[in-house]
């Protein structure tokens, strides 16, 4: 399986990033108080942080509305995974915790303030792909058991033609989610090598140390895609 960006995709955004993890053997059904913990942390530094601010101005946030706006899609409609947290977070609307994957992700992703997605990729052995949409490619919403089409020439992620994620980082599909039997997981964290690509590799690292740390997994891939080397093996 490998992690591939289509050169379409840099054609758009000639910035465009991408650190990735991959890990298998992780026990997501336990309670892990250390990753309760973090989330309530980082949940509360963001607080603290955003508190009253208008997120959408804030400049690490208006990275990702240009870079949408350069991809087609409307930020003011659509928000960016992390724009949807922080807005949350700064209302004092707290974030639920979900399953310890996704809530470790979530804490990370709040620390370096940088989208960072999770697909179960248990028992797959297709490559995952960022491209842009055609219309054979069908979605599945969360919470849905109906496929949505969405229009062609969309940024997503995806697995052959079923997408895992829609208008690049804003809504993950049925497919792939996490569950608290999900073990094999991919970890995309998405960034710009002329903003934040520090940070980039710093979440990354920090991620796959508390990966082994925590769930006592094996680390399966961790590395960084960019217009210089757009793909990579999981």
């Amino acid at each position: 399986m490998k992690f591939i960006v289509a050169d379409e995709v840099f054609e758009k955004m000639p910035f465009v990033c991408f650190g990735v993890v991959a890990a298998r053997g992780i026990c997501n059904s336990k309670t892990y108080q250390r990753i309760d913990d973090l989330l309530d942390k980082e949940i509360e530094n963001a607080y603290q942080r955003y508190n009253n601010k208008n997120i959408k101005e804030e400049p690490k946030i208006l990275a990702y509305r240009r870079a949408f706006e350069a991809v087609g899609i409307n930020p003011n409609k659509y928000q960016c995974s992390i724009e949807a947290l922080f807005t949350r977070i700064a209302k004092g609307k707290g974030m639920p915790h979900i399953n310890p994957v996704v809530d470790l992700g979530n804490a990370v992703s709040l620390k370096y303030v940088l989208p960072i997605g999770a697909h179960d990729v248990s028992g797959s052995t297709d490559d995952i792909t960022v491209r842009f949409s055609n219309a054979n490619d069908t979605f599945i919403p969360f919470g849905s058991t109906e496929y949505d089409n969405p229009t062609d020439a969309e940024l997503i992620y995806t697995t052959g033609q079923v997408i895992r994620t829609r208008r690049w980082i804003w809504r993950q599909s049925e497919i792939g989610k996490i569950t608290g039997d999900s073990s094999s997981i991919f970890f995309p964290i998405d960034g710009f090598t002329d903003f934040n690509e520090n940070e980039v590799h710093e979440a990354r690292d920090e991620l796959c140390s508390l990966l082994k740390e925590i769930f006592n997994c094996e680390i399966t891939a961790s590395g960084f895609v960019s217009a210089a080397n757009t793909e990579m093996d999981l």
